[in-house]
């Protein structure tokens, strides 16, 4: 793993080109946020904002999305990859925010870790795209560019998250964006845009 101050420096190049960088899934409060979140598991940003566009249009609470129900939900979601059971679970997370949060959101990691479908991930990316907490999520662009990086010594999510904690919190912020639009769109894994890197002098592995 780097040195922190490397580190920093390695991020600096991304926060001069995008200084508050933000997440693609789109949504207009916490709930429909934690489902976008949900449904993109595994899926692309752009197929889970296809769907729910006329989704969010009738079911933007959790209540209304019980109304709706599980079956007329699958049809909304249906183009998404898993949508059998990310449908049942967010209506199971939706009859929990009912029953045992009124409706609403809760900002707190233990309580959201406990909704059906919701893992460390996503009440790290709720957490941190909502409420602006400098939690670190990990997913799979994370993970591997933390790696391929050497941004930390971590073999599973958990590790890198802990590696990546130490960074001061106006990193921790927003590392998570910077990553993975990075690994979206040029340090891809499969034919890395390495022309295009900004980053290629620090890069190990660079063509």
């Amino acid at each position: 793993m780097r040195d922190i101050k490397e580190i920093e420096t390695i991020l600096d190049v991304f926060k001069a080109k995008d200084a508050n960088p933000k997440s693609e899934l789109e949504f207009h409060n916490a709930y429909t946020l934690l489902v976008a979140i949900i449904l993109s598991a595994q899926s692309t940003d752009k197929g889970v904002n296809k769907a729910t566009k006329e989704l969010f249009k009738i079911a933007d609470t959790p209540q209304a999305m019980l109304n709706l129900g599980l079956e007329k939900l699958k049809n909304y979601i249906k183009t998404i990859g898993l949508y059998n059971n990310k449908a049942k679970n967010i209506i199971a997370m939706s009859e929990i925010l009912v029953a045992q949060h009124n409706g609403k959101v809760p900002h707190d990691q233990e309580a959201l870790e406990k909704l059906p479908g919701v893992g460390r991930k996503t009440a790290n990316v709720l957490l941190n795209v909502w409420w602006n907490e400098p939690t670190v999520a990990v997913d799979t662009h994370v993970l591997r560019l933390a790696q391929r990086l050497d941004l930390s010594d971590g073999k599973t999510p958990l590790e890198v998250e802990a590696d990546l904690n130490k960074l001061p919190d106006e990193y921790r912020r927003h590392v998570n964006h910077w990553l993975v639009l990075f690994g979206r769109y040029i340090c891809k894994a499969k034919n890395p845009a390495c022309n295009q890197c900004p980053i290629t002098k620090f890069c190990r592995v660079a063509k």
